[in-house]
Protein backbone atom coordinates (compact mmCIF):
# COMPACT_ATOMS: atom_id res chain seq x y z
CA UNK A 1 0.00 0.00 0.00
CA UNK A 2 1.39 3.43 -1.16
CA UNK A 3 2.13 5.61 1.66
CA UNK A 4 0.83 9.10 1.25
CA UNK A 5 1.50 10.65 4.97
CA UNK A 6 -1.52 10.00 5.92
CA UNK A 7 -3.08 6.39 6.84
CA UNK A 8 -6.12 5.69 4.20
CA UNK A 9 -8.81 3.22 5.99
CA UNK A 10 -7.81 0.41 4.98
CA UNK A 11 -4.29 0.28 6.61
CA UNK A 12 -3.60 -1.82 9.33
CA UNK A 13 -2.55 0.85 11.39
CA UNK A 14 -5.57 3.19 11.13
CA UNK A 15 -7.22 2.13 13.90
CA UNK A 16 -4.44 3.55 16.38
CA UNK A 17 -4.90 6.65 14.59
CA UNK A 18 -8.49 6.56 15.23
CA UNK A 19 -8.02 5.61 18.64
CA UNK A 20 -5.07 8.36 19.40
CA UNK A 21 -7.47 11.22 17.88
CA UNK A 22 -10.80 9.95 19.48
CA UNK A 23 -8.75 10.07 22.32
CA UNK A 24 -7.84 13.22 22.29
CA UNK A 25 -11.20 14.40 21.33
CA UNK A 26 -12.75 12.73 24.62
CA UNK A 27 -9.88 14.02 26.83
CA UNK A 28 -10.63 17.53 25.68
CA UNK A 29 -14.41 17.26 26.17
CA UNK A 30 -13.99 15.84 29.89
CA UNK A 31 -11.56 18.16 31.39
CA UNK A 32 -13.69 21.04 29.83
CA UNK A 33 -16.65 19.69 32.25
CA UNK A 34 -14.73 19.99 34.99
CA UNK A 35 -11.91 22.30 34.99
CA UNK A 36 -13.88 25.20 35.68
CA UNK A 37 -15.37 24.16 39.11
CA UNK A 38 -11.97 24.20 40.80
CA UNK A 39 -11.20 27.29 38.95
CA UNK A 40 -14.60 29.17 39.25
CA UNK A 41 -12.86 32.04 42.18
CA UNK A 42 -10.25 33.19 39.59
CA UNK A 43 -12.62 32.97 36.94
CA UNK A 44 -15.18 35.25 39.13
CA UNK A 45 -12.52 37.30 40.53
CA UNK A 46 -11.20 37.76 36.90
CA UNK A 47 -14.55 39.15 35.39
CA UNK A 48 -14.75 40.76 38.95
CA UNK A 49 -18.07 39.54 39.88
CA UNK A 50 -19.09 38.29 42.83
CA UNK A 51 -20.89 34.91 42.83
CA UNK A 52 -22.08 34.82 45.85
CA UNK A 53 -24.16 37.70 46.14
CA UNK A 54 -27.93 36.93 46.22
CA UNK A 55 -28.15 38.32 42.63
CA UNK A 56 -25.29 36.62 41.40
CA UNK A 57 -25.95 33.09 42.10
CA UNK A 58 -27.68 32.21 38.68
CA UNK A 59 -24.29 32.56 37.11
CA UNK A 60 -22.34 30.04 39.59
CA UNK A 61 -25.24 27.44 39.16
CA UNK A 62 -25.07 27.92 34.89
CA UNK A 63 -21.20 28.46 34.98
CA UNK A 64 -21.63 24.81 36.92
CA UNK A 65 -24.17 23.19 34.92
CA UNK A 66 -24.66 24.90 31.53
CA UNK A 67 -21.68 23.25 29.43
CA UNK A 68 -22.93 19.26 30.99
CA UNK A 69 -26.15 20.55 30.37
CA UNK A 70 -26.07 21.22 26.77
CA UNK A 71 -23.74 17.81 26.01
CA UNK A 72 -25.97 15.89 28.10
CA UNK A 73 -29.04 17.29 25.89
CA UNK A 74 -27.45 16.89 22.85
CA UNK A 75 -25.53 13.48 22.34
CA UNK A 76 -27.95 11.05 21.66
CA UNK A 77 -29.09 13.97 18.68
CA UNK A 78 -26.02 14.20 17.77
CA UNK A 79 -25.15 10.48 17.77
CA UNK A 80 -28.41 9.36 15.56
CA UNK A 81 -27.14 12.31 13.17
CA UNK A 82 -23.52 10.36 13.02
CA UNK A 83 -25.13 6.97 12.46
CA UNK A 84 -27.97 8.70 9.39
CA UNK A 85 -24.94 11.24 8.03
CA UNK A 86 -21.40 10.01 8.70
CA UNK A 87 -19.40 9.83 12.45
CA UNK A 88 -16.44 11.41 11.03
CA UNK A 89 -17.98 13.93 9.72
CA UNK A 90 -20.64 15.10 13.04
CA UNK A 91 -17.27 14.42 15.17
CA UNK A 92 -14.96 16.78 12.61
CA UNK A 93 -17.69 19.62 12.94
CA UNK A 94 -17.53 18.79 16.96
CA UNK A 95 -13.64 19.40 16.77
CA UNK A 96 -14.22 22.93 15.13
CA UNK A 97 -17.00 24.51 17.15
CA UNK A 98 -15.46 23.20 20.35
CA UNK A 99 -12.26 25.08 19.55
CA UNK A 100 -14.37 28.30 18.12
CA UNK A 101 -15.91 28.30 21.40
CA UNK A 102 -12.39 27.92 23.27
CA UNK A 103 -10.34 30.96 21.91
CA UNK A 104 -14.29 33.18 22.29
CA UNK A 105 -13.94 32.22 26.43
CA UNK A 106 -10.25 33.68 26.33
CA UNK A 107 -11.36 36.64 24.32
CA UNK A 108 -14.11 38.13 27.26
CA UNK A 109 -14.25 41.49 26.62
CA UNK A 110 -16.45 42.58 29.74
CA UNK A 111 -16.77 42.39 33.49
CA UNK A 112 -19.39 42.27 35.56
CA UNK A 113 -22.52 40.01 34.60
CA UNK A 114 -21.94 40.76 30.89
CA UNK A 115 -18.83 39.33 31.61
CA UNK A 116 -20.12 36.19 33.12
CA UNK A 117 -22.70 35.71 30.48
CA UNK A 118 -19.99 35.62 27.62
CA UNK A 119 -18.74 32.70 29.30
CA UNK A 120 -22.13 30.86 30.39
CA UNK A 121 -23.15 31.25 26.34
CA UNK A 122 -19.80 30.54 25.37
CA UNK A 123 -19.69 27.52 27.17
CA UNK A 124 -23.21 26.39 26.13
CA UNK A 125 -21.64 26.86 22.27
CA UNK A 126 -18.72 24.73 23.85
CA UNK A 127 -21.17 21.53 24.81
CA UNK A 128 -22.52 22.00 21.82
CA UNK A 129 -19.09 20.93 19.98
CA UNK A 130 -18.31 18.80 23.28
CA UNK A 131 -21.46 16.39 22.53
CA UNK A 132 -20.70 16.01 19.15
CA UNK A 133 -17.25 14.41 20.53
CA UNK A 134 -18.96 12.71 23.02
CA UNK A 135 -21.87 11.23 20.80
CA UNK A 136 -19.23 9.52 18.02
CA UNK A 137 -16.16 9.10 19.25
CA UNK A 138 -16.75 5.93 20.93
CA UNK A 139 -18.88 4.52 17.76
CA UNK A 140 -15.85 5.58 15.33
CA UNK A 141 -13.88 3.44 17.49
CA UNK A 142 -16.27 -0.07 17.68
CA UNK A 143 -16.25 0.52 13.55
CA UNK A 144 -12.56 0.80 13.51
CA UNK A 145 -11.47 -2.62 15.99
CA UNK A 146 -12.61 -5.45 15.51
CA UNK A 147 -14.64 -7.41 18.51
CA UNK A 148 -11.68 -9.10 19.66
CA UNK A 149 -9.89 -5.56 20.39
CA UNK A 150 -12.43 -3.43 21.38
CA UNK A 151 -12.51 -3.73 24.93
CA UNK A 152 -9.21 -2.42 24.73
CA UNK A 153 -9.71 0.89 22.43
CA UNK A 154 -12.74 1.57 24.15
CA UNK A 155 -11.36 1.02 27.83
CA UNK A 156 -8.56 3.32 26.56
CA UNK A 157 -11.04 5.89 25.27
CA UNK A 158 -13.18 5.91 28.29
CA UNK A 159 -10.28 6.17 30.56
CA UNK A 160 -9.78 9.70 28.80
CA UNK A 161 -13.85 10.32 28.93
CA UNK A 162 -13.57 10.45 32.98
CA UNK A 163 -10.02 10.63 33.78
CA UNK A 164 -10.59 14.06 32.05
CA UNK A 165 -13.01 14.63 34.61
CA UNK A 166 -10.37 14.42 37.60
CA UNK A 167 -7.20 15.42 34.99
CA UNK A 168 -9.78 18.85 34.75
CA UNK A 169 -9.74 19.33 38.46
CA UNK A 170 -5.92 19.02 39.11
CA UNK A 171 -5.63 21.33 35.57
CA UNK A 172 -7.99 23.85 36.80
CA UNK A 173 -6.12 24.58 40.17
CA UNK A 174 -2.83 24.72 38.17
CA UNK A 175 -4.01 27.08 35.47
CA UNK A 176 -6.33 29.52 37.77
CA UNK A 177 -2.85 30.00 39.53
CA UNK A 178 -1.27 31.63 36.51
CA UNK A 179 -4.42 33.47 35.03
CA UNK A 180 -8.38 32.89 34.77
CA UNK A 181 -8.10 33.18 30.82
CA UNK A 182 -6.12 30.03 30.91
CA UNK A 183 -8.41 27.91 32.07
CA UNK A 184 -9.92 28.87 28.45
CA UNK A 185 -6.68 29.39 26.56
CA UNK A 186 -5.14 25.17 27.36
CA UNK A 187 -7.87 23.97 25.07
CA UNK A 188 -7.03 26.02 21.94
CA UNK A 189 -3.87 24.71 20.77
CA UNK A 190 -4.93 21.23 21.45
CA UNK A 191 -8.17 21.95 19.87
CA UNK A 192 -6.47 23.59 16.74
CA UNK A 193 -4.07 20.07 16.10
CA UNK A 194 -7.38 18.06 17.10
CA UNK A 195 -9.48 19.31 14.19
CA UNK A 196 -6.90 19.41 11.73
CA UNK A 197 -5.52 16.11 12.36
CA UNK A 198 -9.41 14.37 12.42
CA UNK A 199 -9.73 15.95 9.19
CA UNK A 200 -6.73 14.72 7.48
CA UNK A 201 -6.95 11.45 9.02
CA UNK A 202 -10.55 9.46 10.12
CA UNK A 203 -12.45 8.26 7.13
CA UNK A 204 -16.09 7.16 7.65
CA UNK A 205 -15.83 2.61 8.26
CA UNK A 206 -19.16 2.19 9.90
CA UNK A 207 -22.08 1.34 8.57
CA UNK A 208 -24.86 4.34 8.13
CA UNK A 209 -28.52 4.14 9.00
CA UNK A 210 -30.18 7.02 7.04
CA UNK A 211 -33.69 8.40 7.71
CA UNK A 212 -35.42 11.72 8.44
CA UNK A 213 -34.28 13.43 11.34
CA UNK A 214 -36.74 13.20 13.96
CA UNK A 215 -37.42 16.92 15.39
CA UNK A 216 -40.43 15.91 17.31
CA UNK A 217 -38.08 13.22 19.43
CA UNK A 218 -35.51 16.09 19.80
CA UNK A 219 -37.55 18.15 20.81
CA UNK A 220 -39.25 16.37 23.51
CA UNK A 221 -36.27 14.67 25.01
CA UNK A 222 -34.32 18.08 24.49
CA UNK A 223 -36.66 20.26 26.19
CA UNK A 224 -38.28 17.53 28.78
CA UNK A 225 -33.79 16.95 29.84
CA UNK A 226 -33.52 20.83 29.93
CA UNK A 227 -36.51 21.19 32.11
CA UNK A 228 -35.25 18.02 34.67
CA UNK A 229 -32.08 19.06 35.28
CA UNK A 230 -32.75 22.66 35.50
CA UNK A 231 -35.50 22.27 37.98
CA UNK A 232 -33.36 19.95 40.20
CA UNK A 233 -30.31 22.31 40.08
CA UNK A 234 -32.74 25.67 40.81
CA UNK A 235 -34.19 22.96 43.57
CA UNK A 236 -30.89 23.61 45.97
CA UNK A 237 -32.01 27.57 45.95
CA UNK A 238 -33.53 28.90 49.13
CA UNK A 239 -37.36 29.49 48.64
CA UNK A 240 -39.68 31.49 50.94
CA UNK A 241 -38.79 30.40 54.19
CA UNK A 242 -37.58 27.13 53.47
CA UNK A 243 -33.75 26.38 53.18
CA UNK A 244 -33.90 24.97 49.48
CA UNK A 245 -36.68 25.31 46.67
CA UNK A 246 -38.41 22.18 46.59
CA UNK A 247 -41.55 23.95 47.36
CA UNK A 248 -41.05 26.56 44.46
CA UNK A 249 -44.13 26.05 41.87
CA UNK A 250 -41.35 26.73 39.12
CA UNK A 251 -39.06 23.87 40.27
CA UNK A 252 -42.26 21.80 40.60
CA UNK A 253 -43.48 22.54 37.52
CA UNK A 254 -40.00 21.90 35.39
CA UNK A 255 -39.51 18.93 36.80
CA UNK A 256 -42.86 17.27 36.86
CA UNK A 257 -43.14 19.10 33.16
CA UNK A 258 -39.86 17.27 31.98
CA UNK A 259 -40.34 14.10 33.38
CA UNK A 260 -43.88 14.14 31.37
CA UNK A 261 -41.70 15.13 27.99
CA UNK A 262 -39.32 12.50 28.32
CA UNK A 263 -42.31 10.00 28.68
CA UNK A 264 -43.86 11.63 25.75
CA UNK A 265 -40.40 10.92 23.99
CA UNK A 266 -40.82 7.35 24.77
CA UNK A 267 -43.73 7.02 22.68
CA UNK A 268 -42.90 9.25 20.08
CA UNK A 269 -39.83 6.63 19.48
CA UNK A 270 -41.64 3.78 19.35
CA UNK A 271 -44.10 5.44 16.85
CA UNK A 272 -42.33 7.14 14.35
CA UNK A 273 -40.59 5.03 11.15
CA UNK A 274 -36.88 6.92 11.92
CA UNK A 275 -36.39 7.33 15.55
CA UNK A 276 -33.48 9.56 17.26
CA UNK A 277 -32.47 6.37 19.41
CA UNK A 278 -34.30 3.04 18.55
CA UNK A 279 -35.81 2.38 22.31
CA UNK A 280 -35.58 -1.50 21.53
CA UNK A 281 -32.42 -1.44 22.06
CA UNK A 282 -33.20 -1.49 25.41
CA UNK A 283 -34.33 -5.00 25.26
CA UNK A 284 -30.94 -5.82 24.66
CA UNK A 285 -29.72 -6.75 28.53
CA UNK A 286 -26.25 -6.25 28.25
CA UNK A 287 -27.23 -2.69 27.05
CA UNK A 288 -30.10 -1.63 29.63
CA UNK A 289 -28.01 -2.65 32.42
CA UNK A 290 -24.82 -0.81 31.53
CA UNK A 291 -26.53 2.18 30.43
CA UNK A 292 -28.00 2.17 33.92
CA UNK A 293 -25.23 1.20 36.01
CA UNK A 294 -22.99 4.24 33.89
CA UNK A 295 -26.10 6.46 35.15
CA UNK A 296 -25.72 5.48 38.60
CA UNK A 297 -21.83 5.66 38.85
CA UNK A 298 -21.70 9.05 36.99
CA UNK A 299 -24.03 10.37 39.73
CA UNK A 300 -21.91 8.95 42.51
CA UNK A 301 -18.63 9.95 40.91
CA UNK A 302 -19.79 13.58 40.68
CA UNK A 303 -20.84 14.03 44.01
CA UNK A 304 -17.49 13.03 45.18
CA UNK A 305 -15.84 15.43 42.92
CA UNK A 306 -18.00 18.65 45.08
CA UNK A 307 -17.72 17.04 47.93
CA UNK A 308 -14.01 16.73 48.07
CA UNK A 309 -13.58 20.10 46.69
CA UNK A 310 -15.90 21.60 49.57
CA UNK A 311 -14.00 19.50 51.62
CA UNK A 312 -10.18 20.55 50.57
CA UNK A 313 -10.95 24.10 50.05
CA UNK A 314 -13.33 24.96 52.43
CA UNK A 315 -12.05 22.83 55.49
CA UNK A 316 -9.06 20.59 55.10
CA UNK A 317 -6.72 23.42 53.48
CA UNK A 318 -7.11 26.32 55.23
CA UNK A 319 -6.97 24.44 58.25
CA UNK A 320 -3.61 23.22 57.61
CA UNK A 321 -2.44 26.51 56.99
CA UNK A 322 -3.48 27.31 53.11
CA UNK A 323 -4.12 30.78 52.19
CA UNK A 324 -7.98 30.51 50.63
CA UNK A 325 -6.20 32.22 47.57
CA UNK A 326 -4.06 28.92 46.90
CA UNK A 327 -6.53 26.14 47.86
CA UNK A 328 -7.81 25.42 44.32
CA UNK A 329 -4.19 25.19 43.24
CA UNK A 330 -4.08 22.49 46.53
CA UNK A 331 -6.69 20.84 46.13
CA UNK A 332 -6.17 19.42 42.59
CA UNK A 333 -3.16 18.60 43.55
CA UNK A 334 -4.48 16.36 46.90
CA UNK A 335 -6.56 15.08 44.92
CA UNK A 336 -4.12 13.58 42.53
CA UNK A 337 -4.31 9.40 43.89
CA UNK A 338 -8.04 9.63 42.52
CA UNK A 339 -6.96 10.38 38.91
CA UNK A 340 -3.32 7.74 39.04
CA UNK A 341 -5.63 4.87 40.47
CA UNK A 342 -8.25 5.47 37.69
CA UNK A 343 -5.51 5.25 35.23
CA UNK A 344 -3.88 2.50 36.55
CA UNK A 345 -7.26 0.32 36.38
CA UNK A 346 -9.02 1.54 33.56
CA UNK A 347 -6.68 0.30 30.43
CA UNK A 348 -6.25 -3.12 32.34
CA UNK A 349 -9.55 -3.95 33.19
CA UNK A 350 -10.75 -2.79 29.86
CA UNK A 351 -8.11 -5.04 27.82
CA UNK A 352 -8.88 -7.98 30.43
CA UNK A 353 -12.54 -7.48 29.69
CA UNK A 354 -11.77 -8.44 26.22
CA UNK A 355 -10.76 -12.15 27.36
CA UNK A 356 -12.55 -12.46 30.16
CA UNK A 357 -15.92 -10.25 29.58
CA UNK A 358 -17.08 -7.07 31.26
CA UNK A 359 -19.75 -8.27 34.17
CA UNK A 360 -16.58 -8.93 37.03
CA UNK A 361 -15.01 -6.22 36.61
CA UNK A 362 -17.62 -3.88 36.19
CA UNK A 363 -19.48 -5.23 39.17
CA UNK A 364 -15.97 -5.55 41.37
CA UNK A 365 -15.24 -1.66 40.62
CA UNK A 366 -18.70 -0.45 42.00
CA UNK A 367 -18.91 -2.21 44.91
CA UNK A 368 -15.06 -1.02 45.42
CA UNK A 369 -16.83 2.23 45.07
CA UNK A 370 -19.03 1.98 47.38
CA UNK A 371 -16.88 0.59 50.11
CA UNK A 372 -14.24 3.79 49.60
CA UNK A 373 -17.62 6.11 50.40
CA UNK A 374 -18.03 4.18 53.72
CA UNK A 375 -14.46 4.56 54.08
CA UNK A 376 -14.35 8.11 53.53
CA UNK A 377 -17.37 9.21 56.41
CA UNK A 378 -15.22 6.46 58.75
CA UNK A 379 -12.34 8.78 58.92
CA UNK A 380 -12.29 12.54 60.29
CA UNK A 381 -13.10 15.74 58.47
CA UNK A 382 -9.40 17.16 59.91
CA UNK A 383 -7.71 13.48 58.52
CA UNK A 384 -4.27 12.40 57.85
CA UNK A 385 -3.81 12.94 54.52
CA UNK A 386 -2.31 9.18 53.77
CA UNK A 387 -6.19 8.05 54.84
CA UNK A 388 -7.54 10.64 52.30
CA UNK A 389 -4.98 9.68 49.62
CA UNK A 390 -5.48 5.64 50.08
CA UNK A 391 -9.11 5.72 50.15
CA UNK A 392 -9.36 8.67 47.28
CA UNK A 393 -7.09 6.31 45.19
CA UNK A 394 -9.07 3.00 45.51
CA UNK A 395 -12.24 4.87 44.50
CA UNK A 396 -9.96 5.51 41.72
CA UNK A 397 -9.14 2.31 41.16
CA UNK A 398 -12.50 1.21 41.65
CA UNK A 399 -14.18 3.93 38.76
CA UNK A 400 -11.15 2.49 36.48
CA UNK A 401 -12.07 -1.79 36.94
CA UNK A 402 -15.76 -0.57 36.06
CA UNK A 403 -15.77 2.62 33.45
CA UNK A 404 -13.65 0.81 30.89
CA UNK A 405 -15.78 -3.02 30.63
CA UNK A 406 -19.12 -0.93 31.33
CA UNK A 407 -18.47 1.34 27.43
CA UNK A 408 -17.04 -2.05 25.84
CA UNK A 409 -20.45 -4.12 27.20
CA UNK A 410 -22.78 -1.42 25.93
CA UNK A 411 -20.78 -0.86 22.67
CA UNK A 412 -20.67 -4.63 21.42
CA UNK A 413 -24.54 -5.48 22.12
CA UNK A 414 -25.95 -2.91 19.66
CA UNK A 415 -25.97 -3.61 15.89
CA UNK A 416 -23.25 -1.86 13.89
CA UNK A 417 -26.02 0.34 12.40
CA UNK A 418 -27.13 1.59 15.94
CA UNK A 419 -23.45 2.29 17.30
CA UNK A 420 -23.74 6.44 16.88
CA UNK A 421 -26.78 6.15 18.60
CA UNK A 422 -25.72 3.71 21.49
CA UNK A 423 -22.83 6.10 22.15
CA UNK A 424 -24.98 9.14 22.36
CA UNK A 425 -26.81 7.21 25.10
CA UNK A 426 -24.29 6.21 26.94
CA UNK A 427 -23.05 10.38 26.82
CA UNK A 428 -26.94 11.06 28.29
CA UNK A 429 -25.93 8.30 31.00
CA UNK A 430 -22.63 10.17 31.73
CA UNK A 431 -23.59 13.45 31.53
CA UNK A 432 -26.69 13.70 32.92
CA UNK A 433 -25.52 11.83 36.04
CA UNK A 434 -22.88 14.43 36.72
CA UNK A 435 -25.33 16.84 35.97
CA UNK A 436 -28.45 15.65 38.47
CA UNK A 437 -25.27 15.23 40.83
CA UNK A 438 -25.14 18.56 41.06
CA UNK A 439 -28.63 19.24 42.38
CA UNK A 440 -28.91 15.83 44.28
CA UNK A 441 -26.04 16.07 46.38
CA UNK A 442 -26.22 19.83 47.34
CA UNK A 443 -29.62 19.09 47.91
CA UNK A 444 -28.61 16.20 50.76
CA UNK A 445 -25.95 18.53 52.05
CA UNK A 446 -28.08 21.51 52.41
CA UNK A 447 -30.34 18.44 54.60
CA UNK A 448 -28.02 18.01 56.15
CA UNK A 449 -26.01 21.17 57.40
CA UNK A 450 -29.54 22.87 57.82
CA UNK A 451 -29.91 20.31 61.12
CA UNK A 452 -26.40 21.57 63.05
CA UNK A 453 -24.91 24.98 61.22
CA UNK A 454 -27.77 27.71 62.50
CA UNK A 455 -26.66 26.62 65.92
CA UNK A 456 -22.99 26.08 64.95
CA UNK A 457 -22.84 29.40 63.49
CA UNK A 458 -25.17 31.57 66.08
CA UNK A 459 -22.69 30.10 68.80
CA UNK A 460 -19.81 30.84 66.86
CA UNK A 461 -20.30 34.19 66.50
CA UNK A 462 -21.31 35.33 70.04
CA UNK A 463 -18.40 33.10 71.58
CA UNK A 464 -16.55 36.27 69.75
CA UNK A 465 -18.05 38.93 70.53
CA UNK A 466 -20.97 39.34 68.09
CA UNK A 467 -24.07 40.73 69.64
CA UNK A 468 -26.78 37.57 70.04
CA UNK A 469 -29.57 39.56 67.93
CA UNK A 470 -26.90 39.60 65.25
CA UNK A 471 -25.53 36.38 65.38
CA UNK A 472 -28.91 34.88 65.49
CA UNK A 473 -29.79 36.26 62.02
CA UNK A 474 -26.89 35.50 60.75
CA UNK A 475 -27.19 31.40 61.74
CA UNK A 476 -30.61 31.47 60.14
CA UNK A 477 -29.19 32.60 56.69
CA UNK A 478 -29.85 29.37 54.55
CA UNK A 479 -27.22 27.22 54.45
CA UNK A 480 -26.28 27.03 50.83
CA UNK A 481 -24.70 30.40 50.93
CA UNK A 482 -22.13 28.66 53.53
CA UNK A 483 -21.93 25.67 51.45
CA UNK A 484 -21.22 27.62 47.94
CA UNK A 485 -18.50 29.67 50.02
CA UNK A 486 -16.58 26.37 50.95
CA UNK A 487 -16.77 24.97 47.82
CA UNK A 488 -15.40 28.05 46.38
CA UNK A 489 -13.09 28.06 49.10
CA UNK A 490 -14.27 31.26 50.81
CA UNK A 491 -14.50 32.79 54.29
CA UNK A 492 -18.43 34.33 53.99
CA UNK A 493 -18.32 35.74 57.52
CA UNK A 494 -16.52 38.86 55.93
CA UNK A 495 -19.68 39.47 53.14
CA UNK A 496 -22.39 38.39 55.97
CA UNK A 497 -21.09 40.71 58.76
CA UNK A 498 -19.62 43.32 56.74
CA UNK A 499 -22.86 45.02 55.72
CA UNK A 500 -23.88 45.22 60.12
CA UNK A 501 -20.16 47.19 60.56
CA UNK A 502 -19.73 44.82 63.48
CA UNK A 503 -16.74 43.91 62.32
CA UNK A 504 -15.14 46.87 63.38
CA UNK A 505 -16.35 47.29 66.91
CA UNK A 506 -14.14 46.48 69.29
CA UNK A 507 -15.99 44.19 71.50
CA UNK A 508 -16.16 41.83 68.49
CA UNK A 509 -12.51 39.68 67.34
CA UNK A 510 -12.98 40.35 63.56
CA UNK A 511 -9.34 39.56 63.19
CA UNK A 512 -10.06 35.97 64.04
CA UNK A 513 -13.83 35.50 62.36
CA UNK A 514 -12.12 36.61 59.05
CA UNK A 515 -8.91 34.78 59.34
CA UNK A 516 -8.18 31.13 57.97
CA UNK A 517 -9.13 28.84 60.76
CA UNK A 518 -12.40 30.04 62.23
CA UNK A 519 -15.08 28.90 59.28
CA UNK A 520 -13.07 25.88 58.10
CA UNK A 521 -13.04 24.90 62.05
CA UNK A 522 -17.07 25.92 62.44
CA UNK A 523 -18.38 24.38 59.81
CA UNK A 524 -16.53 20.58 60.12
CA UNK A 525 -19.14 19.08 62.38
CA UNK A 526 -22.21 20.23 60.64
CA UNK A 527 -20.44 19.35 56.78
CA UNK A 528 -19.67 15.37 58.27
CA UNK A 529 -23.64 15.65 59.00
CA UNK A 530 -24.31 16.31 55.54
CA UNK A 531 -21.10 13.97 54.40
CA UNK A 532 -22.55 11.33 56.28
CA UNK A 533 -25.98 11.46 54.22
CA UNK A 534 -24.18 12.45 50.77
CA UNK A 535 -22.06 9.15 51.17
CA UNK A 536 -24.44 6.56 52.13
CA UNK A 537 -26.72 7.79 49.20
CA UNK A 538 -23.44 7.13 46.83
CA UNK A 539 -22.82 4.06 47.93
CA UNK A 540 -26.56 3.03 47.94
CA UNK A 541 -26.14 3.86 44.09
CA UNK A 542 -23.07 2.23 43.69
CA UNK A 543 -24.16 -0.96 45.16
CA UNK A 544 -27.44 -0.73 43.12
CA UNK A 545 -25.36 -0.16 39.64
CA UNK A 546 -23.36 -3.11 40.87
CA UNK A 547 -26.20 -5.52 40.74
CA UNK A 548 -27.28 -3.80 37.43
CA UNK A 549 -24.02 -5.02 35.81
CA UNK A 550 -23.70 -8.34 37.41
CA UNK A 551 -27.46 -8.69 35.70
CA UNK A 552 -26.28 -7.41 32.47
CA UNK A 553 -24.63 -11.63 31.51
CA UNK A 554 -21.78 -13.00 30.83
CA UNK A 555 -19.82 -11.49 27.39
CA UNK A 556 -21.88 -10.70 24.72
CA UNK A 557 -20.72 -9.21 20.92
CA UNK A 558 -23.60 -8.42 18.43
CA UNK A 559 -22.72 -9.61 15.17
CA UNK A 560 -21.50 -7.21 12.87
CA UNK A 561 -24.59 -6.64 10.93
CA UNK A 562 -27.64 -5.38 11.56
CA UNK A 563 -30.45 -7.89 13.08
CA UNK A 564 -34.25 -7.68 12.59
CA UNK A 565 -35.97 -6.38 15.55
CA UNK A 566 -38.59 -9.91 15.43
CA UNK A 567 -34.86 -11.51 16.13
CA UNK A 568 -34.96 -9.77 19.69
CA UNK A 569 -35.72 -12.60 22.46
CA UNK A 570 -37.36 -11.78 25.86
CA UNK A 571 -33.82 -12.32 27.67
CA UNK A 572 -32.34 -9.60 25.48
CA UNK A 573 -30.38 -11.97 22.84
CA UNK A 574 -30.45 -11.88 19.07
CA UNK A 575 -29.97 -13.55 16.60
CA UNK A 576 -26.09 -13.29 15.15
CA UNK A 577 -25.00 -12.46 18.44
CA UNK A 578 -22.03 -14.21 19.74
CA UNK A 579 -21.86 -15.46 23.31
CA UNK A 580 -18.35 -16.54 25.07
Amino acid sequence: MARTGIFTKDHPHYRWVALSNTTLGMLMATINSSIVIISLPAIFTGVKLNPLEPGNVSYLLWMLMGYMLVTAVLVVMFGRMGDQFGRVRIYNLGFVIFTLAAIALCLDPFTGGPGAMWLIVWRFVQGVGGAMLFANSTAILTDAFPANKRGFALGLNQVAAIAGSFIGLILGGVLAEVDWRAVFFVSVPFGVIGTIWSIKSLHEVGQKNPGRIDWLGNATFGIGLIALLTGITYGIQPYGDSTQGWGNPWVLGAIIGGILLLVAFVFVELKVPSPMFDMRLFRIRAFSSGIFAGFLAAIGRGGLQFMLIIWLQGIWLPLHGYSYESTPLWAGIYMLPITIGFLVAGPISGALSDRFGSRAFATVGLLLVAATFVGLLLIPVNFEYWQFALLTGLNGIGSGLFSSPNRTAIMNSVPANERGAASGMAGVALNAGSSLSIGIFFSLMIAGLSVALPSALTNGLTSHGVPANVAAQVGNTPPVGSLFAAFLGYNPIQSLLGPTGILSSPHVDGATLTGKEFFPQLISNPFHDGLVVVFIAAAVMSVIGAVASFLGGAKYVHGETAVPERAVTEEGEEVGAHRA
